[in-house]
């Protein structure tokens, strides 16, 4: 048998074939849902519409299902894998697979328990299940008028902020808070006083779970973003002196060692997520209080770049988030003592920074951001003279809406992140 991907769906190898010959092939499918079995074959024709495949709910080792591209458009309208509560390459239910490129068929065979259903052979690759983005937000701890707080508020996935709940942990302000292990959050370090490195898992409820101890340098001022999707970084800050180490968090939640730092040390920045899997730090101080510009790209593996100058104006204390699923945006902040700003500036999923953009809702500095609705973002609280409760939602364009007043306690310097898949 000769010919290629792109002439023959089952390939030159004649793979598949050979493991299709125990199976019995179904009518050919042209709806936008089907539900398969084990020992089948289908044809799946995708020319008038995009089909969900919802897998067996319960399967044994050695089971085997074959889908093929019966008219070669899977490229225009893909096939969506629906795993039905059963791991799709080690990835729980919540990871969409998506077969994208016209072609194709898929030889799925059941391992066991541990990694479940796995492509054995498919044309173009065995694609790996594709994290969803967060869609839920939650703001932690910060400082009010009388002194820090350990109050949580939730994000729906529409943007709503929810009253306060009662905090589990040390009360303490100006820390660091990321998502990791897709759909969970950690806040960590902070003063409560003096320095802390403190941490507090949350899960993909929205629960805080208790303090644990001893991760890394204590210190306060520092930023916190997720990269490679599933792991989180703490970066520079205030310890006693301004620092540029940092701390890697697994996608288990345990905090790393200090890695020494690259770039300038400088504490008051803010950090985001970009490029789907990539951070990037941005502004801060290294002498109070004069803010920088510059920026510091870190590799979805959590390595630090050197400094990046000249990226917009010079500030301190603003926040960064995430938005539409690939970029990021920094706004307000102080470019001195008294002088609060409204500004933002749009990330590309490059990683570069753009000039500013004329400021939407009040200035203020020490606010806090988290991506919300897979690809939107909000920030809230803050410090204009006052400690101020406002948020501004930001659209998957980066476009900064007016203020939503009374959401929650007035405060400064609290954390923000997203967190779990459910909407």
């Amino acid at each position: 048998m000769s010919g290629t991907v792109n002439d023959n769906i089952f390939g030159s190898s004649g793979s598949i074939i050979a493991a299709a010959g125990g199976l019995s092939w179904q009518s050919v499918v042209t709806a936008s849902t089907v539900t398969v079995s084990a020992g089948k074959g289908y044809f799946i024709n995708t020319t008038s519409n995009a089909c969900t495949i919802t897998l067996p709910s319960s399967a044994e080792a050695g089971d085997q299902i074959i889908l093929a591209d019966y008219a070669r458009n899977w490229g225009t309208n893909a096939i969506t894998i629906d795993s039905n509560g059963l791991l799709f390459q080690g990835e729980t239910d919540a990871y969409i697979v998506d077969y994208d490129t016209a072609g194709q068929a898929i030889n799925l065979v059941y391992s066991g328990a541990t990694v479940g259903w796995t492509p054995a052979s498919d044309i173009v690759s065995a694609f790996e299940p594709v994290q969803p983005p967060t869609q839920r937000a939650i703001f932690g701890f910060g400082t009010t008028p009388g002194g820090n707080i350990d109050e949580t508020n939730l994000v729906s996935s529409s943007g709503v902020i929810a009253s306060d709940t009662t905090g589990v942990g040390t009360d303490r302000h100006a820390l660091g808070a990321a998502s990791y292990g897709g759909d969970k959050a950690i806040f960590g370090y902070g003063n409560s006083g003096s320095v802390t490195n403190l941490s507090n898992l949350v899960s993909n409820e929205g629960v805080v779970a208790t303090d644990t101890t001893g991760v890394g340098t204590a210190r306060s001022n520092l930023a916190a973003a997720t990269y490679g999707k599933d792991k989180a970084i703490f970066g520079y800050g205030s310890a006693g002196g301004k620092v540029s180490l940092t701390n890697l968090v697994n996608n288990s939640g345990v905090i790393s060692a200090d890695v020494t730092g690259v770039g300038t040390s400088r504490g008051s920045l803010a950090a985001a997520s970009y490029g789907e899997d990539k951070v990037i730090f941005g502004y801060g101080e290294v002498s109070w209080p004069t803010g920088v510009s510059m920026t510091n790209l870190v590799s979805n593996t959590g390595v630090v770049s050197a400094d990046v100058s000249g990226v917009g104006t010079a500030r301190y204390s603003p926040a960064a988030a995430g938005y539409g699923t690939d970029k990021a945006i920094f706004a307000y902040g102080n470019t001195s003592y008294s002088s609060f700003v409204s500004m933002s500036n749009l990330v590309n999923n490059s990683g570069v920074v753009a000039s500013d953009v004329s400021g939407v809702g009040t200035a203020r500095s020490s606010p806090s951001a988290a991506g919300y609705g897979s690809d939107k973002a909000i920030f809230a609280y803050g410090y204009n003279g006052s400690h101020v409760s406002m948020s501004n939602l930001i659209n998957n364009s980066g476009v900064v809406a007016a203020d939503v007043t009374g959401v929650g306690t007035a405060r400064y310097a609290a954390a923000a992140t997203g967190y779990s898949f459910s909407t």
